[in-house]
């Protein structure tokens, strides 16, 4: 069992398991084929609102966090898409998808933490 993150534009490897990409909006230049899915989990994405506001501005990041995760624990849809991914890293790697130039300051990295605290709780 693992969670990886990796940007969308890398290249696809046998060790990436399962790939989810994680983002509300298909990314830009990459094909259908080229990105290679086995799951595109919108609802596991920032709200565009939130999205926007954040413009990945480090000194956000900690409000960004907070509102995200509320965001997962309020919305029906996202809570139960963020539970299945629990359920699918519990049983083989999967390698969650974004498209997101700042590789530190990202909602994947957050999404990658708090699936890895579910795993330990289990």
């Amino acid at each position: 069992m693992s969670v990886q993150i990796k940007r969308i534009y890398e290249e696809t490897k046998e060790s990436d398991g399962e790939r989810v990409l994680v983002d509300r909006v298909w990314p830009r230049g990459v094909s259908k084929e080229k990105a290679a899915l086995d799951d595109w989990d919108k609802d596991v994405a920032p709200s565009s609102e939130l999205r926007k506001w954040f413009q990945h501005d480090p000194e956000k990041f900690q409000r960004f966090a907070q509102a995200y995760k509320q965001e997962l624990q309020s919305n029906q849809n996202s809570s139960e898409a963020f539970e299945a991914l629990v359920e699918k890293a519990a049983s083989h790697t999967v390698t969650l998808l974004y498209a997101a130039k700042d590789e530190t300051y990202n909602h994947a990295v957050l999404l990658k933490d708090w699936i890895e605290q579910r795993l330990h709780e289990k």
